[in-house]
């Protein structure tokens, strides 16, 4: 059977230290069950205070790197998205695999969020939570996520 490789491709760089390390942890740990890995993608600059068309110009620009990253499966994390608990993430997953898909990616865009592009070339848009968190969080809240979700499939006690 071949590994499904699982991709988070987002949008800036975790600054500190124990965000890094969180991260970290999870993929070792997902190294059980598939081909982890965290693409990060520099953020667009902009000034201080964007106007929409900047914001707009920029959120494309992203789009555009991001998209050439992803083959397979889209995931696209955004507060528009539907929120799955962890039991349904897991059979979403397992369906991207049952049907034959060996790359699932997740975008994390940057503080702005997503272009319509990436949104449309979704197969899924998905919301952790109706809450706003900052992107560092974001990220490890979706390694441990994803790390359940394999749990859940596996069998294994660390979903109780």
């Amino acid at each position: 059977m071949i590994m499904m490789t699982v991709n988070i491709i987002c949008v800036g760089k975790l600054k500190e230290a124990y965000w890094r390390d969180a991260c970290a942890e999870y993929s070792k740990r997902l190294g059980a069950f598939c081909k982890f890995s965290i693409i990060e993608l520099d953020e667009s600059r902009l000034p201080s205070s964007p106007s929409d068309l900047q914001i707009q110009k920029a959120l494309d620009e992203e789009g555009t790197k991001i998209l050439a990253k992803c083959s397979g499966r889209i995931i696209a994390l955004c507060i528009e998205g539907k929120e799955l608990s962890s039991e349904k993430l897991s059979d979403k997953i397992s369906s991207f695999a049952n049907g034959g898909a060996s790359q699932i990616n997740f975008i994390i865009g940057s503080s702005f969020g997503l272009s319509e592009k990436v949104k449309a070339a979704a197969d899924l848009r998905l919301s952790m939570s109706p809450m706003t968190f900052p992107h560092q969080l974001a990220r490890v809240m979706l390694c441990e996520q994803i790390y359940r979700a394999f749990s859940i499939t596996a069998g294994t006690r660390y979903h109780k």
